[in-house]
């Protein structure tokens, strides 16, 4: 062989992709799927309310469970995916939230709703979470991992905004139970994807984690992930920064989740809006949600989190004082301009979130970071129900937007006092 020809086969062979890519691909694919769940609550309250008679506090209250459900199962699930592998619990999930959203099909009294809805959808979705990211991002990068971790939060924006305007339109056209079938079709969907192309572990292929220098072992499974994930709260609770980051997150879920998810698209027809345009600016929203969370990975890899988070919340407590004044029946700039910055700070706090909780907790920085994302849907279920419970006792969202916009002036202050800790210092593995 020529030495050119020799150079273009060395040269195929430095630039050829690394394993992880794919791996990340597929968990986005899923996350997708799975992020059709998340688009449909705020579609759900008047329909139900007009067939039902049920009141936006009740169904809000269901929304609540879903959500708080969401966030506590997800410290568990990270232990269980080191105990049983990530491809099983994922797709047992997903399984479970499409059998969650089917039955809602056939429900006639609010007990259901909160038993299908709340209990078996926030079991599925809570199963993987940001939990699943995480742990695909700590098991198969050790470079880039800011980046991927605002692309894979990301895709449940991607799936916002594919799922929204469809849903939307579903909706108005042939009603709710349609679009719960919708939901169950894209879970299963994604199943296929999990089980068939998703690896565990880099050395499940024979690889490194990408940016690694030496081959990493996979280690054995961990026995008792209910015993770990308590082990670790417990440790983590006796420190500072855990209750600021706790904190801080359970601001970001009451403002985006439990708050604009839920009763944003309620909030505008209250104001004349119709429901396809007021779901389509919350899909807008996920548009410029991809692009500012990406770029908060990026961010992330280069600047300060501490910096960057109290940044985050003291522009979408800006943004959200605002808000009240600009629902319109008609889409209008102001709106316009309020989708696309807000859009830009919704999920953005995870990665430097993220990247805080590995500073700190080392290699249990995935269970905690759990323990952290259930504040955030703790904060999310409080304000999705206190929500409907104001609209009801009110006749108005405005309250809730104005107290959101002081939560967050706060959250920014809470994440400046977090104190920076060497990496050599992060806790002792709650395992050891």
């Amino acid at each position: 062989m020529s030495d050119r020809a020799h150079g273009r086969v060395s040269g195929r062979r430095r630039v050829r992709i690394h394993r992880a890519w794919f791996v990340a691909a597929v968990t986005f694919v899923t996350i997708i799927g799975a992020a059709a769940f998340r688009s449909l609550p705020g579609l759900l309250i008047d329909p139900l309310h007009a067939e039902f008679g049920w009141s936006r506090g009740t169904i809000g209250a269901a929304v609540s469970v879903n959500l708080a459900l969401y966030g506590l199962t997800a410290p568990f699930a990270a232990a269980l995916m080191d105990r049983f592998g990530i491809r099983r619990v994922v797709a047992v999930a997903l399984t479970v939230i499409a059998a969650g959203s089917l039955l809602t099909v056939w429900m006639t009294a609010a007990w259901q709703l909160l038993l299908y809805w709340g209990l078996l959808v926030g079991l599925g979705s809570g199963s993987m979470a940001l939990a699943f990211a995480a742990t695909v991002t700590n098991r198969w990068f050790t470079e880039r991992r800011g980046l991927v971790t605002g692309i894979l939060t990301a895709a449940s924006a991607s799936g916002q905004l594919i799922f929204l305007p469809v849903l939307s339109w579903t909706v108005l056209r042939y009603g709710w139970r349609p679009a719960a079938v919708t939901v169950a079709l894209a879970a299963v969907t994604v199943v296929p994807f999990v089980w068939l192309l998703l690896r565990d572990h880099p050395a499940d292929v024979g690889q490194k984690p990408y940016g690694a220098r030496e081959f990493t072992p996979k280690p054995p499974p961990v026995r008792g992930a209910a015993r770990r994930t308590l082990r670790v709260l417990s440790s983590a609770v006796r420190t500072g920064p855990f209750w600021l980051l706790a904190g801080t997150f359970a601001i970001c879920g009451a403002s985006t989740n439990g708050l604009v998810q839920t009763h944003f698209v309620p909030a505008a027809h209250d104001h004349g809006m119709p429901v396809t345009a007021a779901a389509s600016l919350l899909a807008v929203i996920g548009v410029f949600d991809v692009v500012g969370t990406v770029a908060s990975g990026w961010f992330t890899d280069r600047f300060e989190p501490r910096r960057l988070l109290a940044v985050y919340y003291a522009l979408r407590g800006m943004s959200l004082l605002f808000l009240p004044v600009l629902l319109a029946p008609s889409v209008h700039p102001p709106m316009v301009f309020f989708i696309v910055f807000y859009g830009l700070d919704w999920v953005a706090t995870v990665p430097p979130t993220l990247a805080l909780c590995r500073e700190q907790y080392g290699e249990d920085s995935a269970i905690v970071f759990g323990w952290v994302l259930a504040s955030h849907q703790l904060g999310a279920a409080l304000v999705a129900f206190l929500g409907g419970v104001a609209r009801d006792a009110f006749g108005s969202y405005d309250v809730v937007w104005y107290g959101s916009g002081a939560l967050c002036a706060a959250a920014a202050l809470m994440a400046l006092v977090i104190r920076r800790r060497p990496a050599a210092a992060a806790l002792t593995p709650a395992t050891a």
